[in-house]
């Protein structure tokens, strides 16, 4: 099965309005609208650095029990969290490669098929 989500713990964690502190949470895979249309937001046209505040904002799903995952949650993350889901996001949307669970034709054996780039191989990456 094709993995969309993938869960992960910030090193230091939001606390959110009552002081609970928020760690674990569940980041989406991009969409290709998730790159474009942060785009035309005007905080991102007036500095190019704000892409990664909406590009979190809209593709992490979870954080703890914050009800709502927008700009301003992002924005009040520590500096370390903010590295880590910027390192996270690009570790699972541009690594290019996929992990596909198969079966052996001949012995129906259950294995996991590791899809490196086109082009590619393991060793370049």
């Amino acid at each position: 099965m094709f993995q969309t989500e993938f869960e992960f713990t910030l090193p230091l964690g939001y606390a959110d309005e009552e002081g609970v502190l928020n760690r674990s949470g569940v980041m989406r895979l991009a969409t290709a609208a998730d790159e474009i249309m942060p785009l035309k937001d005007p905080r991102v046209q007036a500095n190019e650095a704000y892409l990664i505040i909406i590009l979190l904002s809209r593709v992490i799903t979870k954080l703890g029990s914050v009800a709502q995952i927008n700009p301003k949650v992002i924005e009040s993350l520590y500096t370390a969290d903010l590295s880590y889901l910027h390192e996270f996001y690009n570790r699972i949307n541009r690594s290019g490669n996929a992990r596909i669970d198969a079966i052996c034709p001949k012995c129906e054996s259950a294995f996991a098929l590791e899809m490196s780039r086109s082009g590619e191989s393991l060793a370049t990456l």
